[in-house]
């Protein structure tokens, strides 16, 4: 009986396969987009401290990987920390990828990824954290190089258990919008990605929300909040639209945490083009992940895309591969006891009448063979066969 049962799977699986294993094509010649992050912890490991001809040479070995792995798209961290991995006049030097923040690695990095990439037919999107200035609270980091260093003692910055910029101010504003349009202007980007951090919390600008009532009819904190970061978001979008530049935010997979604790407005924007051409959301859940399952979370965000103009692409979470999924409830194991869970949700995402591609999140877990295990070089082996 077990053998019978076995052989089944096996049928269900190659099934499955056959059906969903070719890039979804359709009318407009449509080809899957199959994008690889490259945060600021990889730059900082394999471009910090390194001279010029090694860090070249592990760009063009990230690039190699990506093409021979089979995708098509690179999404690259040019600014974590209110900085940049590029030449700016508004940005110093990330100290991610150089000895300390202002100090030049001695090339332009984005420039140099961004040759390498188009040369091997690779599009690459600029990815930007918008907001924050630190993990830490320690303003020390801070040099005087940054835009941010003249705000150290006014309620422009925001600092806790990290530092902020303070998404009400126009000085904020102003600053998030001018570095985006450094970027479109000055480099052959394919695109802009937000990602998932906008409010660190519903108190960052208190005040100013109760300066804004004295003069305007009332709305609630939380509304205020998520009109304020949406107010951003569009003049972002209207400056990469000058310059025919996509622009898309990755938020987090979890609906109600955009709107309860980060204040990112997705159903709006994804209901307008005046927001965002993509949307990304960071599914990084299993199939049997008891309070937000794979296959409901991805059918939320569809139905949350009313204008056409967006597009859908599922972030995918291949660092939780080998796993125990702390989050998940009953189904915490789920990652350790199966190896095509990646597999699974390419080709349950490939079903989605709205999506366009995928991205695993990071590149360090699909390449680095000190953070593989057992599992994860089957689940790559697997992923394979859905790549072809």
């Amino acid at each position: 009986m077990k053998r019978i049962i076995i052989s089944s799977i096996c049928i269900i699986t190659i099934g499955a396969l056959l059906i969903y294993n070719a890039p979804k094509v359709i009318e407009d010649n449509f080809v899957e987009k199959r994008s690889i992050f490259i945060s600021y912890i990889e730059l900082s490991e394999y471009l910090s401290n390194r001279s010029v001809d090694d860090s070249k040479r592990n760009i063009d070995l990230m690039i190699k990987n990506v093409k021979k792995l089979g995708f098509n798209e690179i999404i690259l961290q040019v600014r974590s920390f209110c900085d940049a991995i590029y030449d700016s006049k508004i940005y110093p030097y990330s100290m991610m990828v150089s000895s300390s923040e202002g100090v030049s690695p001695g090339y332009d990095i984005l420039e140099y990824f961004l040759d390498k990439a188009h040369k091997n037919g690779i599009t690459l999107i600029a990815w930007i954290n918008p907001y924050r200035v630190r993990n830490s609270s320690d303003i020390s980091s801070i040099s005087d190089k940054s835009p941010v260093y003249k705000y150290l003692k006014s309620d422009i910055l925001y600092v806790s258990d990290g530092i902020y910029l303070n998404p009400s101010k126009e000085e904020t504003r102003k600053l998030i919008v001018e570095g985006v349009e450094e970027i479109v202007k000055n480099y052959d980007v394919d695109g802009i990605l937000f990602d998932d951090y906008f409010y660190p919390n519903n108190e960052i600008d208190r005040d100013d929300y109760n300066k804004y009532l004295q003069n305007n009819e009332y709305i609630s904190k939380e509304q205020y909040n998520l009109n304020t970061v949406s107010m951003m978001i569009k003049e972002v979008h209207d400056v990469c639209t000058e310059r025919e530049v996509l622009f898309g935010i990755s938020p987090d997979g979890n609906m109600e945490n955009n709107y309860n604790k980060v204040y990112a407005d997705v159903k709006k924007w994804c209901s307008s083009d005046e927001y965002i051409d993509f949307i990304m959301p960071q599914v990084y859940y299993g199939f049997y992940n008891e309070t937000k399952p794979f296959k409901e979370v991805i059918d939320e965000w569809e139905s949350i895309i009313i204008d056409d103009d967006v597009k859908l692409y599922v972030a995918l979470a291949f660092y939780k591969v080998g796993e125990v999924d702390k989050y998940a409830k009953s189904g915490k194991e789920e990652w350790l006891n199966n190896s095509d869970i990646i597999m699974r949700e390419i080709i349950a995402s490939r079903n989605l009448n709205k999506y366009q591609g995928f991205s695993l999140f990071r590149y360090d877990y699909i390449f680095n063979n000190s953070k593989h295990n057992e599992i994860s070089v089957a689940e790559i082996e697997n992923m394979k066969k859905v790549l072809n």
